[in-house]
Formats: C-alpha cells, sequence, structure tokens
C-alpha cells in the first residue's frame, strides 16, 4: 500500500515540533512534561525519543508517553531515497517522525474540544507503565494480543 504522506519532506527542525508539541500539551492541561533521549547514528549526542506528560482523566492523574520511532521511520525513508547519506536520512526522519507527532496530537485534541472524542479515547494507547517503561499498547503486544481476545467459556 502506498499513500501520499504528509510531511515527509518537512523542513521543520525536530526541536521546534517538539517545542509546538509541549505548547499544545501545556494548552491541553498537562500537569508536567518529560523529555526522554537516546542516541541517533550516525548523528552527535542523543535525540528526543518520547514525551511523557501527566493528564488528568475522570479525576485521575495518568501518564502518557509520546514517542517518535525515528528508526522506523529511517527504515521507510532509505526506501524511498536509497543513495541519501546515513547523516541526512537521520536527520529528515528526525523532522518527519516530530512534525507528524505534531500534527496527529493537534487533530485529536481538536476531536477532543469539540467533543467528538474523549481524552482517554485518544491515549489509551499511549497510557504508560512508568515501572516498565512501557506504554500500554507495549504491553498488550508483548502479551501476545491476549488482553484483547474474549475469554471463551466463561
Amino acid at each position: 500500500m502506498a499513500i501520499n504522506l504528509k510531511n515527509y519532506t518537512t523542513e521543520v527542525p525536530a526541536d521546534r515540533s517538539i517545542s509546538y508539541i509541549e505548547k499544545l500539551l501545556v494548552e491541553f492541561g498537562a500537569l508536567n512534561i518529560m523529555k526522554e533521549y537516546q542516541p541517533l547514528p550516525p548523528l552527535p549526542g542523543s535525540y528526543c525519543s518520547s514525551i511523557s506528560f501527566i493528564v488528568e482523566m475522570d479525576g485521575y492523574k495518568l501518564p502518557v508517553k509520546l514517542p517518535a520511532n525515528v528508526l522506523k521511520v529511517m527504515e521507510w525513508l532509505k526506501k524511498k531515497k536509497p543513495s541519501a547519506s546515513p547523516k541526512n536520512l537521520a536527520e529528515q526522519s528526525l523532522r518527519i517522525a516530530w512534525k507528524q507527532q505534531y500534527e496527529i496530537l493537534h487533530l485529536q485534541l481538536g476531536q477532543i474540544e469539540m467533543n467528538q472524542i474523549e481524552k482517554l479515547e485518544v491515549f489509551l494507547s499511549y497510557l504508560y507503565d512508568i515501572d516498565k517503561n512501557k506504554t500500554y499498547y507495549e504491553k498488550i503486544k508483548s502479551g501476545g494480543f491476549k488482553a484483547l481476545m474474549p475469554s471463551v467459556g466463561n
């Protein structure tokens, strides 16, 4: 399947998209925001790989983690631009991953604002188990999606 992807040629720096995300989250009512970093060879230093925050839902303060899977974007982009240098692939993948996260978050928060969906519908898969360093989605996936299957014979 091939679709015309939005933002794959973006020149918006990742740190600007991350800043926009933080601004959206603050306006939305995030109680705190934390960023996680990891190396991304061939680039020097580390890059922001996820943004975690606490948001109140139905009277509960819940941790949420928004990841940017830059390595997956790099795999995809390398197929589109096989002659690109590793450095250019890494830089563009960072820009794409965070610009996409910003766009998606902005649209979803707009849907919440218009009462089309609830906060939990948007953030359920991103609810975060701090002790295990996994999102709800990652926990369900690592269990073979058994938590989603109906129980038989009960």
